[in-house]
């Protein structure tokens, strides 16, 4: 024997957990994503930046009159290099040089190496007449360094101005604007977070608190349960839409041929149980144990409108075939008839009771001998033929309460000497012959009131599987305009409410792959012909 444990099952993450790690992964992917490519674009903006500044200034000081009129002078003339000098400390420049066509240099930050020729041929481009940016080193740092020409009045190249930016600067720059790169970042983060816990409180109160796990598995609960109770349940919306049916209603829909579609076309009438779901949604008021006729089949429904926050949203309907009720009533109605013969016959039998006692007390031996013999004979004659005839102690039982039933109205049943029926365990072949003995038996004691003597005869007959049933009576007959009528529902010749047993009956037998058929002629006699499936064995009596 196993006396394993069963395995704990596990719990999956929770809903404000998976949401908020899903959510950051997918905030923290974008940031990434986007900081990348603003770093790189933040960079190349910072450094074009540098650059255009550098350029502004060099195409400044190429306008400056005094250093066009320096440049057709001797490079110690002195007068460019103030001029150089305070543009370079005013914008934080490595260098400012000028110099002719010749690449000599009339200023530069040390005035040592002034009037001699410039260092690096990125400046041939703008000895040529064209602007030149590059990176390189010269008597100082390794730096950016921005060439622009120099033209006189009449468009004619008298030297060139270099300036240099030191690499130094421009990653200064650069690390600037990373810096407003990374607080952005930080910033979406932040508001990443703050909307993640939004949305986790706003999905927790939208489902009432619950976790998904805990929400499938009350899904799998209800999904269970509506599958496996006995009655038909359908729900709509507020827009008379179907939203919910059961197997037993689709069931139901199917064996009467019937289409799910709540919206009728071309001004049809909708189906019953949807006009009855409609007309509770619309009035708000419940419609309880109520009869619905349809297709025929009359069902007992319950109608109550499903309402949210005060806010009909909708109508939902449990029902279930009154036909089965009305069974289970010819079932039960059949136990009362077995328990009241029982409850006369032990009353009868402690009669008899007393009678030996009397005898004996009295002696009486002869006259006791007498009164058992023949109460042995009324019981072999009456309890015993039947019981060595019907196998089926329910059956059994309830003949013999027809018996007495009719004896009471002052009627005779009498059961063939050619019947026999086995004993059969499928209950729902021996609940419908139930039904259809007792309302066959007291239709024919009904009419058989207004006449004395009246007789009801029951034949019973098995042969391969198959019971034959035959009930007669010497009544008056049913008209033959009315043969059939008798088994419509509703359908009665005894006043109002009633004309159920025999539609009974015959829903059942054919249920069962039974028939049932009727014979009559007026004042004469009336026979009704049963057949239905048994499962019971032929055994010697």
């Amino acid at each position: 024997m196993n006396d394993s444990p069963h395995p704990v099952r596990k719990h999956p993450m929770k809903l404000s957990t998976s949401v908020s790690l899903m959510l950051s992964a997918v905030i923290i992917s974008v940031l990434l994503v986007v900081h990348l490519l603003y770093f790189v674009q933040v960079s190349d903006t910072a450094r074009d930046g540098v650059k255009d500044k550098a350029l502004a200034v060099a195409r400044t000081l190429a306008d400056v009159p005094e250093i066009r009129h320096a440049l057709t002078l001797p490079p110690d003339s002195g007068i460019i290099q103030p001029i150089a000098s305070a543009v370079q400390k005013r914008n934080d420049l490595l260098f400012v040089v000028v110099t002719n066509m010749d690449g000599i240099r009339y200023s530069h930050p040390n005035p040592d190496v002034i009037n001699h020729h410039f260092i690096g041929n990125d400046i041939d481009p703008a000895l040529l007449g064209k602007e030149n940016v590059s990176i390189n080193k010269g008597t100082l740092d390794k730096a950016l360094r921005i060439f622009t020409p120099v033209f006189d009045d009449n468009h004619h190249q008298i030297g060139v101005v270099a300036i240099g930016i030191s690499l130094v600067k421009v990653t200064e720059q650069v690390d600037k604007s990373r810096w407003s790169i990374l607080w952005t970042v930080l910033f979406g983060m932040m508001v990443g977070a703050l909307g993640t816990w939004i949305l986790v409180k706003m999905l927790k109160r939208i489902l009432f608190g619950l976790e998904p796990y805990e929400i499938s598995t009350l899904f799998e609960q209800r999904q269970a349960m509506l599958q496996s109770i006995k009655e038909g349940v359908i729900a709509i919306d507020d827009r008379a839409q179907v939203t919910l049916i059961n197997q037993e209603a689709r069931q139901m829909f199917l064996e009467t041929g019937t289409e799910i579609n709540p919206r009728p076309e071309h001004n049809q009438p909708p189906q019953p149980l949807i006009a009855t779901l409609c007309d509770v949604m619309r009035s708000g008021i419940a419609r309880r144990d109520e009869e619905i006729n349809f297709k025929g089949r009359f069902l007992l429904s319950n109608t109550v409108p499903v309402r949210s926050n005060d806010v009909i949203i909708g109508a939902i309907c449990t029902f279930r075939d009154k036909t089965e009720v009305s069974q289970l009533m010819q079932r039960l109605s059949g136990m009362v008839n077995y328990a009241d013969s029982l409850r006369e016959r032990s009353h009868e039998f402690m009669n008899k009771l007393h009678v030996i006692l009397g005898l004996l007390h009295m002696k009486s031996y002869t006259q006791l001998e007498d009164y058992i013999l023949k109460t042995a004979n009324n019981y072999q004659a009456e309890i015993g033929s039947l019981l060595l005839k019907i196998k089926s102690p329910v059956i059994a039982g309830f003949l013999l309460s027809k018996i007495n039933r009719a004896s009471d109205t002052r009627h005779l049943l009498t059961l063939s000497d050619d019947s026999f029926l086995p004993d059969n365990t499928n209950e729902n072949q021996v609940a419908a012959l139930i039904t259809v003995l007792g309302n066959l038996i007291e239709n024919a004691l009904d009419a058989l009131a207004g006449q004395a003597d009246g007789e009801v005869s029951v034949l019973l007959h098995y042969q391969n599987g198959w019971l034959a049933c035959v009930v007669s009576d010497d009544g008056p007959g049913i008209p033959p305009e009315k043969l059939e009528a008798i088994f419509e529902k509703g359908f009665s010749s005894k006043g109002e409410e009633r004309g159920v047993g025999l539609f009974l009956a015959k829903q059942q037998l054919e249920n069962l792959g039974g028939t049932i058929a009727v014979e009559s002629e007026p004042d004469v006699y009336t026979q009704f012909f049963v057949q239905l499936p048994w499962d019971g064995e032929r055994k010697t009596a």
